[in-house]
Parts: structure tokens; sequence; C-alpha cells
């Protein structure tokens, strides 16, 4: 009867255990569906109202390498002047260093790749260390805190590919 009851509670302990990280994932899966793919896009069709909208609206924006603190309006206000009349190609991509989430709210630290002028001569990548929080507003992820910096220039390709993939959640 003893043996019975520990391997009830083994079981019910393995189960919670496996429900608890399918609901990261699952959270995972939802932050890249809702805040890097709609970043990725805003970024590179220069689509300020969608960088906007994956952003709260109590956003603190951290440079590092800037060394300021900005509000969502001063914030999205530089982007929407900045893209105005941008012709020039660009991406951003993300891997990952860290990610922690609940149902709430998420942590999440990596290293993003921003190239200018793609696939042309003057094709260009810079490279710089996030640290984001998220909270969950009305159901939808949403960047509350944005930090990011160079690290003095030291953050490079090396930096980029030595962090994990913005999809293998197995890493977290």
């Amino acid at each position: 009867m003893k043996n019975k009851i520990y391997l009830i509670a083994f079981c019910f302990f393995f189960i919670s255990i496996n429900f608890c990280f399918s609901q990261d994932f699952q959270n995972l899966k939802n932050i890249n569906t809702q805040i890097w793919a709609p970043f990725t896009k805003a970024y590179e069709t220069y689509d300020y109202s969608l960088f906007a909208s994956i952003h709260s609206l109590n956003l603190l924006r951290v440079s590092g390498d800037g060394k300021s603190i900005k509000l969502f309006s001063e914030y999205i206000e530089g982007y929407k002047n900045r893209w105005k009349n941008n012709k020039r190609t660009q991406t951003i991509s993300f891997r990952f260093l860290e990610r922690i989430a609940n149902n709430n709210y998420a942590s999440e630290r990596g290293i993003y790749k921003l190239t200018m002028n793609v696939n042309i001569a003057e094709e260009k990548s810079y490279y710089g260390k996030f640290h984001v929080l998220l909270k969950q507003e009305n159901d939808i992820w949403k960047l509350i805190m944005d930090y990011d910096s160079s690290e003095m220039y030291t953050i490079n390709e090396a930096s980029y590919k030595a962090a994990f993939a913005i999809d293998d959640f197995e890493k977290y």
C-alpha cells in the first residue's frame, strides 16, 4: 500500500512538472507570435504603428549606450520620425540567453542582430544585448521594459551565434 502511495505521488509530481513546462512553452510560443514576430515585421516594413502596438503605454525604454530612459510616447515618436522616409532595407533577429515566463509576466534576455542595407554592398550588421520585461495586458503580451546595450561594442556575431534560437524552447 505504501509503495502505491509513493507511485501515485510520483506520477502526480511528474505530470505537474510536465504541465508547468508545457505552460511555459506555450507562453514562449505566444510571446514569439505576439512580440517578436511583429517586432521583426515592424522593423522590416518601417511600421511604427505596429511597433507601438507591442509596447505597453507604461513602457520604460532604457538605452545603455545612450545612457537614457524614455517613456512610451517619446520612444515611439523617435521611431515615427526615424522611419518616416527611410528607403534602405533592414532586418532584425533575436537569439536568447534566458527566457522566463509564467502566465502573467516574462523576462527575456538575449542578443539581437540588426542588419541595414540588406543584400547590397553597403550591408552592415549591428549587435546588442537586450533584456525585456513583458506583461499580459488583456490577454496580450506587451513590452513593459526594454533595455539594450552593445556593451562598449563587445557584442558581435560570435555573441549572437552563441545564444539560443528563438524557437529552441528546450533550453528553458
